[in-house]
């Protein structure tokens, strides 16, 4: 059934068992980690580490250069461990430049600009030297080549696939860029083959089960690549409702955890990393109708697997409130599972959290 697709995913995944000790351990164990909203993404994370685990805990890997942030697999950025970061890239950046091409040439890029801008990069971040977009914009400028808002934003993914840049230290709540080899120094590099079955290993036994669909959208590889990564790791399929769902080694072993309610980040790896949504239904058409204001889809309240409502944030001076949008009326337990869910919520982020319904 549907529902056993739903539940071995939520153990997969580190939400009904017990988390990892540290940030790395986790990216390492999902493969990547979609992570554009930089927030949500320290969320995502924190959800399946230990009990104990912070924002803070997050923020100094990310600050120790622990865990690393680039575009990778699709175009947006990606966690990812310095261990991985140049096999993941190399296996996966040529699709990513070729699709890349066509809005580059709309916007005037071609390679040898591109490869003119990155090689002015490259000498600017040398000796560790961590610099903004905009901070880059000036080096760039300097050298006679003037580039701002998307053309830039184009130019530094081009040297990320290049495995030339990746994410520095945050200066304040600026992102830097940093060379790849500084903040990598010991980067795995593996044939193509034994990429292909690290990535499918790593995605079906933290995601699975999943269709290869679900990997070739995860991973952004052809259909042909994805198969092979299966065929290399023996892949176990189970065919449920017409569905061809794939696992790769024995289910995870660790304590289980009885908790049924979750408040899951947006782009949550649960959700954002599978195309066929029979196992999860997914979309705008779950906005609750009568939300007291416009809604839109964001962060989700998952009850037993499924998707139940929706839920936001606002800051305010010294807490933090939650307002949840369920889809139903919920039943006590599940009232108390909400409950529950807020105060990990809370001791994640070290500030007081009220909630709203």
């Amino acid at each position: 059934m549907l529902s056993a697709v739903a539940t071995q995913r939520l153990h997969n995944q580190l939400l009904t068992r017990a988390g990892l000790r540290r940030p790395e351990d986790v990216i390492k164990w999902l493969g990547a980690v979609q992570a554009q909203e930089y927030e949500p993404a320290k969320w995502a994370l924190g959800l399946r580490m230990r009990n104990g685990a912070v924002d803070g805990d997050v923020d100094r890997a990310f600050e120790d250069g622990r865990i690393l942030r680039t575009h990778v697999m699709r175009p947006t950025w990606h966690f990812v461990t310095p261990a991985d970061i140049r096999w993941l890239t190399e296996l996966t950046a040529p699709r990513l430049q070729r699709l890349m091409s066509t809005y580059r040439r709309q916007l005037e890029l071609p390679t040898d600009l591109l490869v003119r801008g990155t090689t002015i990069v490259e000498r600017a971040l040398r000796d560790r030297r961590y610099l903004t977009r905009n901070e880059l914009a000036e080096r760039l400028k300097r050298a006679n080549l003037t580039l701002s808002g998307i053309r830039l934003a184009h130019l530094a993914m081009y040297a990320e696939l290049e495995c030339v840049v990746c994410s520095g230290p945050r200066r304040a709540k600026q992102f830097t860029y940093g060379l790849l080899a500084e903040r990598a120094p010991r980067a795995v590099r593996l044939s193509r083959d034994e990429a292909l079955a690290t990535l499918a290993r790593r995605y079906f036994t933290s995601h699975g089960p999943a269709t290869i669909r679900d990997f070739v959208w995860w991973s952004g590889l052809a259909t042909a690549d994805a198969k092979r990564g299966l065929d290399i790791n023996k892949a176990r399929c189970v065919e449920i409702e017409g569905q061809t769902y794939w696992t790769i080694g024995p289910p995870p072993r660790g304590e289980r955890r009885a908790r049924r309610v979750h408040l899951l980040p947006i782009y949550d790896e649960y959700f954002i990393a599978y195309r066929d949504r029979e196992a999860v239904p997914q979309g705008p058409s779950l906005v609750p109708a009568g939300a007291r204001e416009p809604v839109n889809f964001r962060h989700s309240l998952v009850i037993d697997g499924q998707i139940a409502g929706t839920w936001r944030t606002k800051r305010q001076s010294n807490a933090v409130i939650i307002e949840a949008f369920p889809l139903r009326r919920l039943t006590g337990p599940e009232q108390r599972g909400l409950r529950e869910a807020v105060r990990l919520y809370e001791h994640f982020l070290c500030t007081p959290v009220d909630i709203q319904t």
